[in-house]
């Protein structure tokens, strides 16, 4: 038996997916014989990188044998041995960086310049001079390691947290779960609603962010809003429930990590439309086997959905396949992956 601190940083009162994998992990470790402890280390949010940077470099995980550590910058803790099973860094600083700083003045281009370049030289120093070993969560990942430090990064992807997954119908709606930010494009589901292919869908979307009363507003301007239901945040057995009832999930994030809600969906047998650009998701849908990959538009989205509206036959097919891609991943294959002790 080995004991292992499992970390990552976290914004308060946030929960997002590397809490989600963090706590999976760790229930995974202790299910293998082992005396796993999840760390939760600060994260003081865009602005205060630096200082986030500086706390987790002093937190300290205690008597362990190996950390293995998650989100930026909980690799910085100085445990060692350390495997950095890695979702994302600060992606404001790297592939975002376009998009960020054409929002910026150009004073503030300046300010974020200069802690873009502090930020990319301590990660680079931590992920290659620090860290044991690094392991990306997926291909797209994977790829951005080698592009951003030069690292040859294994791909461990993670399976789904260990949930009562069912199927219990393939009703006539489609499911979004996400964060409501930008990023995840849940505008693109609420837009292809409008579009005529799809004009007898309906969705429902669980979520809360920054974009939900935006979203709301924009249903109303397309004249949706009764075909679509924003629950808000749900309690895992609530979610459980609308993922085994809806006919498919509608997940078509802009270069996703991972995206967790793609395995979920598998797990309960049911198919995943997402995009070409999504990152994460479009390495495990394959179009027309366990799932639908569309072009990142309204009407292609509104194609989509409506195939699997149109018919269950089709949605039961994909869905039985994304449940035969879910059951070839595990726990167990993943904490082998992950332990250099």
């Amino acid at each position: 038996m080995s004991r292992i601190a499992v970390v990552t940083s976290s914004p308060p009162d946030t929960e997002g997916g590397h809490l989600v994998i963090g706590r999976a992990l760790s229930q995974a470790l202790r299910e293998a014989g082992h005396d796993a402890t999840l760390i939760v280390t600060p994260d003081f949010g865009f602005g205060r990188n630096l200082a986030t940077y500086r706390a987790n470099w002093r937190a300290d995980a205690g008597d362990v044998d190996q950390v293995i550590s998650l989100r930026y910058p909980s690799y910085a803790i100085r445990s060692r041995p350390q495997v950095c099973w890695l979702n994302h860094t600060v992606r404001e600083y790297y592939d975002l960086w376009p998009r960020f700083s054409s929002t910026l003045s150009p004073l503030n281009t300046v300010k974020e310049g200069v802690r873009r370049a502090a930020i990319r030289a301590a990660d680079r120093w931590l992920l290659t001079r620090h860290v044991d070993r690094v392991v990306a969560q997926s291909s797209t990942i994977q790829a951005r390691l080698a592009r951003d430090f030069g690292i040859a990064a294994d791909v461990v992807r993670p399976p789904a947290p260990q949930r009562s997954y069912r199927c219990d119908a393939y009703d006539g709606f489609v499911l979004a779960i996400s964060r409501l930010v930008p990023l995840k494009r849940v505008d693109l589901l609420v837009r292809a609603l409008a579009e005529p292919q799809a004009h007898h869908a309906r969705a429902a979307v669980i979520g809360e962010g920054e974009s939900r009363a935006e979203l709301a507003a924009l249903a109303a301007s397309l004249g949706v809003s009764d075909r679509v239901t924003f629950l808000g945040h749900l309690a895992e057995s609530d979610m459980l429930g609308w993922i085994a009832r809806c006919r498919a999930v509608c997940f078509p994030p802009a270069a996703e990590d991972y995206g967790f809600v793609t395995i979920e969906a598998f797990a309960s047998s049911k198919a995943v439309i997402t995009c070409h650009d999504s990152g994460g998701p479009a390495e495990l849908v394959q179009d027309g086997v366990n799932g639908l990959v569309t072009e990142p538009t309204p009407a292609a989205i509104a194609g989509a959905i409506a195939r699997v509206i149109d018919d269950e036959v089709l949605a039961r097919r994909l869905g039985a396949a994304g449940k035969r891609t879910a059951d070839t991943m595990s726990w167990r294959a993943a904490v082998d992956r992950l332990l250099i002790v």
